[in-house]
């Protein structure tokens, strides 16, 4: 198995692509830590089903937007499972809002679940690696938009942006301890963040128009990358990014 024996952390683990993700690894042989601040009901699920297929799991009430709540999640990996392997910064949120209508509260909240948690949680996950002294990885579900703009969408943009330069400029940091960082950047993913498109028959159509593969992602598809990821197959990829979008971030409609 690809993952057999390594622990990994997922934020966000119990809904959307985080769940496909702690499913994916857990069927590949990994111990999985599964973040959540909300639904625990789903976690204790999600862990019922890890279970019965074999896997290990456990779940933690963790804020990702406060530090310590992010120490603990770290902490939690290594008393459960005696080390980490790889944090996955998957949870994520928008807003939907221009440069004009953002409001401070909204701006603070969209960088702290998308930015800061992803900051401080690489913090600590790295100081766990060194303390380790074998390496590490860390895996950003970023977006598309870390570099493809999306008007209307602005806090969400400018926090996967700031992501894009956590991957680069972190991996470089942390280069010459083993440690590397890799994002992942999904385009329109079939999870709840899209349940206003994907229930609506004319804007989902509209969307898929817009997909060269004519369709939305299923989360199962960037779960699998990202346990390839983890797995150590791309032992020499660090500072950069993954694209998984159907190619939508490439598209045009022509002169």
């Amino acid at each position: 198995m690809l993952l057999d024996g390594k622990t990994i952390v997922v934020t966000g683990g119990n809904s959307g692509i985080g769940e496909q993700i702690c499913l994916e690894a857990a069927a590949e042989g990994a111990n999985i830590v599964i973040d959540y601040v909300a639904h625990p009901e789903a976690t204790d699920a999600l862990i019922a089903k890890i279970e019965q297929a074999g896997g290990k799991a456990v779940g933690v009430d963790a804020d990702i937007t406060r530090a310590d709540d992010l120490r603990k999640m770290i902490q939690t990996a290594v008393d459960t499972y005696g080390r980490l392997d790889a944090l996955v910064n998957n949870a994520g949120m928008e807003d939907r809002k221009s440069l004009l209508e953002e409001t401070e509260e909204g701006y603070d909240r969209v960088m702290a679940v998308n930015m800061k948690s992803a900051f401080f949680a690489t913090q600590f996950a790295a100081k766990q690696f060194i303390a380790q002294g074998d390496g590490g990885i860390v895996l950003n579900i970023s977006s598309v938009h870390e570099d493809w703009p999306m008007p209307g969408n602005l806090a969400y943009c400018v926090s996967k942006g700031g992501m894009r330069m956590l991957a680069r400029s972190g991996g470089v940091e942390l280069g010459p301890h083993g440690i590397r960082i890799v994002n992942i950047a999904p385009g329109a993913v079939d999870t709840p963040i899209n349940t206003a498109t994907t229930s609506d028959p004319e804007k989902l159509q509209e969307l898929d128009r817009a997909i060269p593969l004519g369709r939305l992602a299923e989360p199962k598809e960037i779960a699998e990358v990202v346990v390839f990821l983890a797995s150590g197959r791309a032992a020499y990829m660090t500072s950069t990014t993954v694209t998984i979008d159907g190619g939508i971030s490439q598209g045009s409609v022509g002169l």
